[in-house]
């Protein structure tokens, strides 16, 4: 992880701080001290929206987790489902785009802004894939999160007569997420473990309404991070779907370090676990890891060992555990998402036969 002469660093800490061992039972709960989970929930939630388009029905809600602005979401199901759901969290990603959140993977009334469909062409195969989900018979819950969207932080923009508003935020958002992550690190908090706290909260919301009948987990790259702890401190998740995402620590190199955002790097994270038991720590519960193998951010082999220390973790339920691999680079492309929507209609519901993609 570290250059040249400075390498025998990691081997110093391995043996002076004992990291990457083996995962206990007791996780879960050392987990969320280390990430310093705070308690929030999502108040006086009100629907601020309602519409159908195509064979969708949507929501857009907004509640308060005590503090910032008012988190925004969008609720999408089929259009006239009748019944309780089996209902999705779909996290939306980091990908250096703070100045929108959920609507990266979701779309509400209006059609997506230019910005998020050329991020889609880049990341998701030019498909809101929230929608496409819901069209499986599911309903499917995308809110922005601590500092993204709606939850995003006032910052001064960079001057560039040029560059969007969106642009010059995000080049400011970039720049200002180390601070954000020594300020949470201050409060006795993490930027991960924030972003856990209120992901936690727009589960137990989803979970508490009469037309849900349970709650699984779905994201790509830091939403898939998030998808992963959200499945490992809420017991009550059904299943867990991480796509690009997932590879051994012990693998990373210099610059898969510095691919990746503070939110994959709490302090005493690596003292519990390496990050593949962190994810495989929900086990027996169902969870499928989609693995592309180009992707530039993760180490091949972190990769390979992250897939047969999960199967491991895995050993005394069969069949609970998918691994896929993918010819693909860092994305959840239609392929991957088909996938991962298959997986979830067999393990926790969905209609048998999908609707047609009108995306």
């Amino acid at each position: 992880m570290l250059p040249g002469e400075f390498a025998g660093l990691a081997g110093i800490a391995a043996r002076r701080r004992g990291l990457f061992p083996e995962p206990g039972p007791d996780l879960p709960e050392r987990l969320r001290d280390v990430l310093g989970v705070p308690a929030l929930t999502a108040g006086d939630v009100r629907v601020e929206h309602r519409w159908t388009g195509g064979d969708l029905a949507g929501e857009e809600l907004s509640w308060t987790v005590g503090f910032g602005p008012r988190t925004r979401a969008y609720l999408l199901r089929p259009r006239g489902a009748a019944g309780p759901l089996p209902g999705a969290v779909a996290m939306h990603c980091h990908a250096g785009v703070k100045w929108a959140g959920k609507d990266k993977i979701a779309d509400g009334p209006d059609p997506p802004a230019a910005e998020i469909v050329r991020l889609r062409a880049r990341l998701y195969g030019r498909r809101g894939y929230a929608g496409e989900l819901a069209r499986r018979g599911f309903a499917v819950l995308a809110h922005d999160v601590f500092a993204w969207g709606s939850r995003r932080l006032p910052l001064p923009l960079p001057p560039d007569p040029g560059a969007s508003e969106a642009d010059r935020y995000d080049r400011a958002a970039r720049d200002h997420e180390h601070v954000l992550a020594k300020a949470c690190t201050l409060l006795g908090t993490s930027f991960a473990g924030v972003l856990a706290a209120e992901d936690l909260a727009a589960a137990a919301y989803l979970r508490s309404r009469p037309d849900v009948a349970s709650v699984a987990a779905i994201g790509l790259s830091g939403g898939g991070a998030r998808a992963a702890l959200l499945g490992v401190l809420d017991p009550r998740v059904s299943a867990v779907v991480v796509a690009a995402m997932v590879a051994s620590f012990r693998d990373f190199r210099e610059e898969h370090v510095a691919a990746h955002s503070w939110a994959l790097f709490p302090p005493g994270l690596t003292r519990l676990a390496d990050w593949p038991g962190v994810v495989a720590a929900r086990a027996p519960a169902p969870l499928m890891v989609l693995y592309p193998t180009a992707d530039p951010l993760f180490p091949a082999e972190g990769v390979r060992r992250a897939h047969r220390q999960i199967t491991g973790a895995y050993r005394d339920a069969p069949g609970r555990y998918t691994g896929a691999f993918f010819d693909a680079g860092h994305e959840f492309d239609r392929t991957m998402q088909d996938a991962a929507f298959d997986w979830l209609a067999g393990t926790v519901g969905g209609t048998e036969k999908a609707l047609s993609d009108t995306s």
